[in-house]
């Protein structure tokens, strides 16, 4: 039984083999000078969407550096602003609050 199994599959194998050589007989390969031009093709494709996405690339980050962070730097300076004047109020708060708290001589 397992001769058999074994025989069944080196049939299957060859045929297998067969139908691959009868396949590739059928492909019709390209001439030299389609090859060529379709590397060619290829290559021009690549190098173009290549500059395409350096030249959005360089933008992008043209615009993050000098757009994106002057925006950060105005909204850090906001909040330093608001933090001095907050601490300025509390300062004039606590003046105003011991000046009512001090007895006044009559």
């Amino acid at each position: 039984m397992a001769k058999e199994k074994e025989s069944k599959v080196k049939n299957e194998n060859k045929h297998f083999m067969k139908d691959v050589k009868a396949e590739l007989k059928k492909v019709v390969w390209p001439t030299s000078k389609q090859m060529v031009n379709n590397v060619t093709a290829v290559i021009v494709i690549v190098l173009i969407t290549a500059a395409i996405v350096f030249c959005l690339d360089f933008v992008f980050g043209a615009m993050n550096k000098f757009g994106v962070e002057r925006l950060k730097e105005k909204v850090q300076s906001n909040n330093q602003t608001q933090v001095v004047d907050t601490q300025t109020n509390n300062e004039n708060q606590q003046v105003e609050e011991n000046t009512e708290n001090t007895p006044v001589n009559e």
